[in-house]
């Protein structure tokens, strides 16, 4: 520093960080070491070995020293074939369905817009849109996790939102609203709905095919939950209009090198992900039903590969340490409070990992 410079107080972060951020927690991940992992909606299962085997050696000679296709075009090709994206949608890469929705509120973030979803949603809905200076509107669920179609409609109009979020199935409650309220809400809507697809492996219906149809509708998927986490890829879909000015705000390279080729690679090889989401579905029935027999849970009809379930009064936290000390890590809702008091959320593992669960839980009822 020159002699003749003047000391200046070093910045500290309520000087420059706002007020709404300091007043926000980062996204908490709780550590599994050593536990049976129930926590985050993953996959259980794991390729068989040739398949790992024949992975390895194509990525083996990917040319890291180069900076990767920043469109994706292959893996996008691979993904339109696979997941059957209509012809008329243009897609959009991202780093997990996180960044897609941190791209589009940055899109049309400005002052007086609002983001709009149910809750209790996706809670990424909400902290980005606080990030972004957004101000976000929830509409509360019915007491059955049902939409509250009188009072979502109500908002539409009052709040005329930029973007209104409609995750199908819903997390964490994990039901499938019926498809004609859903419908009804994407014909109200003055701004842009994007159905969020994350659990589309083990529902029965999507709005997929409709991309196209209706110039508001974006559905965005994602290979998480497929089997493909560690990844961090996603996808959005809608009109090439709006994905092209989207895609300006996308950093350039968002989707590195190996993250594509081992994408592409498992879509080329889908059948063996689709096995795995059938043996999902069905070991979800079976842990449904062990649940619905224990006294005192209610478990909540899901769609997706977990399962929301209420324990009794004032047990929520108790309960779940418990099954953390028998050796399973589930996600505890229960402090959340209204109506997800007393829920704790199991993500449906491979069968000797639900039994675990269930041995430690009526450990501690």
């Amino acid at each position: 520093m020159p002699q003749d410079a003047q000391a200046v107080t070093a910045p500290c972060p309520e000087h420059l960080i706002r007020a709404e951020i300091r007043e926000l927690s980062a996204y908490p991940v709780p550590s599994a070491q050593g536990l049976i992992k129930l926590d985050a909606m993953e996959n259980p299962y794991e390729w068989p070995r040739d398949l790992r085997d024949a992975w390895a050696e194509t990525l083996s000679r990917l040319p890291v020293n180069r900076y990767p296709d920043p469109k994706g075009t292959e893996l996008v090709a691979r993904l339109r074939t696979v997941m059957g994206v209509p012809g008329e949608a243009a897609l959009l890469l991202g780093n997990g369905s996180d960044e897609l929705i941190q791209i589009l509120l940055m899109a049309v973030s400005g002052p007086g817009r609002v983001v709009m979803a149910p809750e209790p949603g996706f809670v990424m809905y909400r902290m980005v849109a606080r990030w972004l200076g957004l101000e976000f509107v929830g509409i509360p669920l019915k007491p059955d996790f049902s939409l509250d179609m009188p009072a979502m409609l109500a908002a539409l109009e009052r709040h005329r939102p930029a973007v209104m979020f409609l995750a199908w199935p819903n997390n964490p409650t994990g039901n499938l609203w019926p498809r004609a309220d859903m419908e009804t809400l994407i014909r109200a809507a003055p701004g842009l709905v994007v159905v969020d697809e994350a659990y589309g492996p083990f529902a029965r219906d999507s709005f997929l095919p409709d991309v196209g149809s209706d110039g508001r509708l974006l559905v965005m998927r994602t290979v998480s939950k497929l089997g493909l986490a560690g990844l961090r890829l996603g996808y959005l879909c809608g009109m090439p209009a709006w994905i092209g000015e989207l895609d300006k705000v996308r950093l350039p390279y968002n989707i590195n090198v190996l993250t594509q080729a081992a994408a592409e690679f498992a879509l080329a090889h889908h059948g063996v992900l689709d096995e795995q989401a059938a043996w999902i579905r069905r070991d979800r029935e079976a842990l449904f039903k062990a649940l619905a027999a224990l006294p005192g849970v209610e478990p909540f009809p899901s769609e997706a590969n977990f399962i929301l379930f209420r324990v009794p009064s004032a047990r929520g936290r108790e309960i779940f340490e418990g099954i953390r000390a028998g050796g399973v890590l589930i996600k505890d809702l229960s402090g959340q409070g209204g109506l997800l008091a007393d829920c704790l959320r199991v993500t449906v593992g491979a069968p000797e990992e639900n039994a675990r669960f269930l041995a430690a839980l009526e450990a501690v009822l």
